[in-house]
């Protein structure tokens, strides 16, 4: 099992570790990563890799078998060997556009308390698919509210707890679609805001900023029909 580094950090834009294998679609195992990999609705990490005598571009990380995760090259050359000392170096401006998307997503799901069906993150806008039969009625006052939580400058928290504790409050999952990454024992929980100031808190794997002001001013784009009931709410970064 790959230890994930952005776990408990998720700002480390670089890290040592150990090559401990090679996928059979060509991706490079490590015994430890700061590259998110693909899941969620978030893109993979991309960025990296450093040896003693080599250097390899990545494009994305993914899942692969055992908890571990593969480091997919931008193109085919050389990988490093077993057994390798490597530098892996994150594209860090990417990876931090997404945890201001993927945080602001959070929030837009408490300015639309909806069932979510759907969900993409991405580096310079996100989108949310809303169990949603009607359209609303005033799209600037979502978008005057989403700012507005933003602007409180909330702490983003994380805590963990059983997923027989998550079993029994199912309440805090809002994604019909996409199921909270569950089998290991326990859940890891987000949490946005702190006691009476608490707005959010539901199971994530994700990245996320330190505070909500981070995310910076978001605009929401048009709201698409997608099938009978579902609505497509999609954001944009505006720096």
């Amino acid at each position: 099992m790959t230890d994930l580094l952005f776990r408990s950090d998720a700002y480390l834009r670089e890290a040592e570790a150990i090559v401990t294998g090679h996928t059979a679609e060509g991706g490079i195992l490590c015994d430890r990563t700061v590259f998110y990999a693909t899941g969620g609705g978030q893109p993979g990490d991309s960025g990296l890799l450093v040896w003693e005598g080599g250097r390899l571009a990545i494009a994305t990380a993914v899942k692969a078998e055992g908890g571990q995760v593969a480091l997919v090259p931008a193109e085919p050359a050389a990988m490093p060997p077993l057994g390798t000392r490597v530098l892996q170096r994150l594209d860090w401006d990417r990876r931090h556009r997404h945890m201001r998307v993927h945080t602001a997503l959070h929030l837009l799901s408490v300015v639309i308390p909806l069932p979510v069906t759907g969900g993409q993150i991405g580096a310079e806008r996100g989108r949310l698919d809303f169990d949603m039969p009607d359209p609303p009625e005033d799209v600037q006052m979502l978008e005057d509210r989403l700012n507005a939580l933003i602007g409180l400058d909330l702490p983003v928290t994380e805590s963990w707890i059983t997923d027989a504790e998550l079993e029994a409050n199912p309440g805090l999952v809002k994604t019909m679609s996409v199921m909270p990454p569950m089998g290991q024992g326990r859940v890891r929980l987000v949490r946005i805001g702190t006691g009476g100031t608490q707005v959010d808190l539901q199971p994530c794997g994700g990245t996320h900023v330190a505070r909500t002001a981070e995310i910076g001013r978001v605009t929401i784009g048009k709201i698409e029909k997608k099938g009978r009931q579902n609505r497509r709410v999609s954001i944009t970064l505006l720096d």
